[in-house]
């Protein structure tokens, strides 16, 4: 996978994050994690979304401008990571939202699916 993808990626699930966060927290199903986010957040949700984007999209550049250094590569696949998890959470809070009562049952799945994946190449 190229560097700018993933620098794309990584940009897109920030996007993606500070979007699902807006509404649970405007439909009241979940609060916003980050204690310094939920202050912007409580100001208002262009301020939050400004911040969160500008972070994203600074985080993303620098990551992918050092892409040539060894920690910048590893810290694309620890930020992609934590992202890959978060929006593993947001699915299970808009199954939960919609009435499903097992979304423990969706994240415990998806979290399977590196390991099982890996026993197949075995």
């Amino acid at each position: 996978m190229g560097t700018l993808y993933k620098a794309l990626l990584l940009f897109a699930m920030n996007w993606l994050d500070a979007q699902l966060t807006i509404l649970w927290v405007r439909l009241q199903v979940a609060t916003e994690g980050n204690g310094l986010m939920a202050r912007i957040l409580s100001m208002g949700e262009t301020q939050f979304l400004g911040v969160k984007l500008f972070v994203g999209a600074f985080a993303a550049y620098v990551l992918y401008r050092c892409a040539h250094m060894p920690l910048a590569r590893r810290g694309m696949k620890l930020v992609l990571g934590i992202y890959l998890i978060l929006m593993m959470i947001h699915v299970a809070t808009g199954f939960s939202t919609l009435g499903w009562q097992a979304p423990e049952t969706v994240v415990a799945y998806f979290t399977s699916l590196p390991a099982a994946f890996l026993a197949s190449l075995s």
